[in-house]
């Protein structure tokens, strides 16, 4: 057996792909004669579906077994990036970027180091941090202007448009954002 194998979270997938479709765990289950209760289990990781009832639920959710499994999540993963990592994003005269999550995650997160382009405004569709490791950033968000010095940090919801810039020539700003492809939703709260 490949130890380096990783075990895929089909689970996410379904459940993405279901939501997207607004469909019903009972819809899917009559369209695939699979029961609610297997269903629900397969959505939050606690059965494994065998390749028929894959095939089945893919059927249900108009698509294929194939297509589910690479969108599937990986089980668990840990990567761990080196402070002395030379792999950057992006890279200026002025500026160094530096990927500090690699591969396909629920977040992003990236090392800004000195300038980037000032000028640049960004709107993600979802949460977004800045938090300052070294100098100082100036953040215009929502028509305010925010000064933050190391050690602060600004939260940002989903949609904001927001700018910032290097305030001195070697500041340091970690960004920890959501990811694009997911859907942030607000789980509905107790009747």
């Amino acid at each position: 057996m490949d130890e380096h194998k990783e075990t895929l979270r089909v689970g996410a997938a379904v459940r993405r792909r279901r939501r997207t479709l607004e469909l019903t765990l009972s819809a899917v289950a009559e369209r695939s004669g699979l029961s609610v209760p297997f269903l629900s289990q397969v959505e939050n990781e606690r059965a494994r579906p065998s390749r028929r009832s894959l095939e089945k639920v893919a059927d249900a959710l108009g698509t294929t077994a194939v297509e589910l499994l690479a969108a599937a999540d990986p089980a668990r993963t840990v990567d761990l990036v080196r402070a002395d990592d030379t792999t950057v994003a992006e890279q200026g005269t002025d500026f160094v970027v530096r990927s500090l999550v690699r591969g396909h995650h629920q977040m992003h997160a990236q090392e800004f180091v000195g300038d980037h382009d000032p000028g640049r405004e960004f709107q993600l569709r979802n949460d977004v941090l800045m938090h300052v490791t070294e100098g100082a950033v100036e953040v215009e968000a929502e028509g305010r202007a925010y000064r933050l010095v190391r050690g602060d940090t600004l939260y940002l919801t989903g949609g904001v448009r927001h700018r910032w810039r290097a305030a001195v020539p070697d500041a340091r700003v970690l960004v920890v954002a959501v990811a694009e492809h997911i859907d942030a939703v607000d789980e509905p709260g107790p009747k």
